[in-house]
């Protein structure tokens, strides 16, 4: 089954990456490694400053895909909508200073049993337009 709003490109969404925000995720999520809270760590291990952990995407890239749950266009019922599944591909490091541009779309649509499953793809680049992660995000409607 098709989606008249397959394809639609989603709002880009722009997130500063800040040395704070890496320390308190990776303490949130029990990380001990000194490159995500010590810039001298992280400057010795070749980066130029406090590294993201890789799950940090979602805090960078959800404002892009998060604004698509609520499109009218795009008709997602949230009242009976579950998390489905979430990929990442990640490529270049991020780190403490670097500005993050997600964009997105409206990549898949498909009815099955029952059920609606959205799916939408993110692209997140840094300011020197190198792309530092690729998401996946899946989102099932129960009882469509």
């Amino acid at each position: 089954m098709s989606h008249d709003a397959l394809g639609k490109e989603l709002a880009p969404f722009e997130y500063e990456i800040g040395r704070e925000k890496i320390k308190e995720y990776a303490h949130a999520v029990g990380l001990t490694d000194a490159v995500h809270f010590d810039r001298a760590a992280a400057q010795a291990a070749g980066y130029r400053d406090v590294v993201a952990p890789p799950m940090f995407a979602v805090v960078y890239s959800s404002g892009a895909v998060g604004p698509a749950i609520f499109d009218p266009e795009i008709g997602i019922n949230f009242a009976m909508m579950v998390h489905g599944a979430q990929e990442f591909a990640w490529s270049e490091p991020v780190v403490s200073g670097d500005t993050i541009t997600t964009s997105g779309s409206f990549k898949d649509y498909k009815e099955s049993a029952g059920m609606q499953f959205y799916v939408f793809e993110t692209i997140s680049k840094n300011q020197d337009g190198a792309e530092v992660c690729r998401g996946t995000w899946t989102n099932i409607v129960r009882g469509g």
